[in-house]
């Protein structure tokens, strides 16, 4: 088998993955050959990442995948490279990143929102880019900057993907997927909402060319194709939002809605076009690019980050926390207890998440246990029942039946979870790929090189290959009183 292979970077918020993939007919390898973290960290007043260190694990990474790739006997097509969204940051006229990027959880932006709504009414800036309304997106982090003062020499502005598809190959743009994120694109256009910029008071030109995905960027520099034996590699741009990606990745069948889980947890349905009204926007749903003519309509739940939260809690008191005991534990307890709305605000950074569940808890007059199994029971019976009210939402808001879920990414190895998800729901779950979003970034570079004809030749291919595994919905699993307590408490929490 000697088809080509492609090298899919694919970023989160915090660690980092180089895989070496190939799609030849039969096959969907995904090959971990570097992993990687880079914790966020307190510089000149704000969170920041080092990119730095991160350039320097990919360029290791993207190493270890050419000798990887050399044992197999075949040979790298491109790379491409998928991240987060909202973050960026400038380069000079030399294309030198001035300051490394400010993370988005970062508290800049706290006051950002009332502050721009004073410039451009919220109704208006929904009707113009029908993105979500975020604290952290770019719109808000980009009004805090403007006002303490962009870095001295800013020529262009790249969000975190494309500024490492620079740092490879030298071309200055954004990919539309990640643009999208940005709340700085106009939804009917494409491109960039000139209304919206002269808000923020940004330098001309300062916004490069959005490119598609699956746009050719050019080869990998010759200093990098020399030490890291990537002559003739193509930079191909993937769907460079990570969820973009894992959308392309999971082979979805018609009429389902995703839920793209880890960290975050994004909850939507693929669509043709835009949906931008004004019970989408009370309902604070987005419209953010996908690959190929798809739109993402979504709404980020907030996830696994308080499962995670907690277990580092747990972790620095010297409690078993170990993940798989974790959930043998939470499968042996009963049925009814205590909920909480997974998207406070106070879940976003707390100082202690731990502390800040029981508040809410507290509020609600429900029972602060103190076992990290009936802690993390909470959690996850509550976002199951927060996809569930997301996935009732969709229906209203598209008049569109949904079959059922496919929730794909790491947090579908979660059978617990999944289970959950499907009796909240009353909808059947899909679990998988777990790997959909490295996945997605390989299949857009395949459909760029010629190896499928369309992204539906593309999941066709992966559907043949990948096993998905199946959780039946058994509704009477959470009573309606847990329902409507579970309702009353998103309501006022959300209010």
């Amino acid at each position: 088998m000697k088809d080509a292979l492609y090298i899919a970077v694919d970023l989160g918020a915090g660690s980092g993955r180089v895989m070496l993939g190939g799609m030849a007919p039969g096959e969907l390898r995904l090959d971990e050959v570097r992993r990687f973290t880079y914790p966020m960290e307190k510089r000149d007043g704000h969170l920041r990442w080092p990119f730095a260190h991160i350039l320097s694990e990919i360029d290791h990474g993207l190493g270890q995948a050419v000798v990887a790739a050399k044992e197999l006997g075949r040979t790298i097509r491109s790379v491409g490279v998928d991240t987060w969204g909202v973050d960026y940051g400038f380069v000079n006229s030399d294309g030198v990143l001035l300051e490394d990027p400010i993370t988005y959880r970062d508290d800049r932006t706290a006051t950002e929102m009332a502050a721009v709504f004073e410039r451009m009414p919220k109704d208006q800036v929904f009707a113009r880019t029908g993105i979500q309304f975020l604290v952290f997106n770019s719109l808000f982090q980009l009004h805090a900057h403007r006002h303490t003062g962009l870095p001295v020499g800013a020529d262009r502005l790249m969000m975190i993907a494309d500024l490492v598809h620079h740092h490879l190959c030298g071309k200055v743009a954004i990919e539309y997927s990640n643009a999208t994120t940005m709340q700085l694109v106009n939804a009917k256009t494409g491109d960039w909402d000139a209304d919206l910029l002269r808000l923020l008071d940004l330098p001309a030109g300062i916004l490069p060319d959005i490119v598609a995905a699956g746009s050719d960027l050019g080869v990998v520099s010759p200093d990098l194709a020399n030490k890291l034996g990537l002559q003739g590699v193509r930079v191909v741009a993937p769907a460079t939002h990570d969820t973009g990606s894992a959308v392309v990745g999971a082979p979805l069948q018609d009429g389902w809605a995703y839920i793209s889980s880890g960290t975050w947890s994004l909850v939507g349905v693929e669509r043709s076009n835009t949906l931008v009204n004004a019970e989408v926007a009370k309902e604070n749903f987005t419209n953010e690019g996908g690959a190929f003519g798809t739109i993402r309509f979504l709404k980020n739940v907030m996830g696994l980050w308080l499962l995670e939260s907690c277990r580092k809690e747990w972790q620095a008191q010297n409690r078993d926390v170990a993940y798989s005991t974790l959930l043998e534990q939470v499968n042996a307890m009963p049925v009814a207890g205590p909920v909480v709305c997974p998207d406070d605000q106070r879940f976003f950074n707390p100082t202690s998440m731990l502390a800040a569940l029981s508040e809410q808890l507290g509020e609600s007059g429900q029972a602060v246990p103190t076992e990290p199994a009936a802690i993390t029971k909470i959690i996850l019976d509550s976002l199951a029942l927060r996809y569930a009210r997301v996935v009732q939402i969709i229906e209203r808001l598209t008049g569109q039946i949904i079959q059922g879920v496919q929730i794909v990414g790491g947090g579908c190895q979660n059978d617990y979870l999944n289970q959950a998800t499907a009796d909240a729901s009353g909808k059947p779950v899909l679990a998988g790929p777990v790997e959909a979003t490295a996945g997605g970034n390989l299949m857009v570079q395949a459909i760029a090189a010629g190896r499928f004809a369309s992204l539906d030749e593309a999941r066709a291919h992966v559907r043949g290959v990948v096993s998905l595994r199946r959780f039946e919905a058994n509704p009477a699993r959470f009573s309606q009183t847990t329902r409507d307590q579970y309702l009353a408490l998103e309501c006022r929490v959300l209010a």
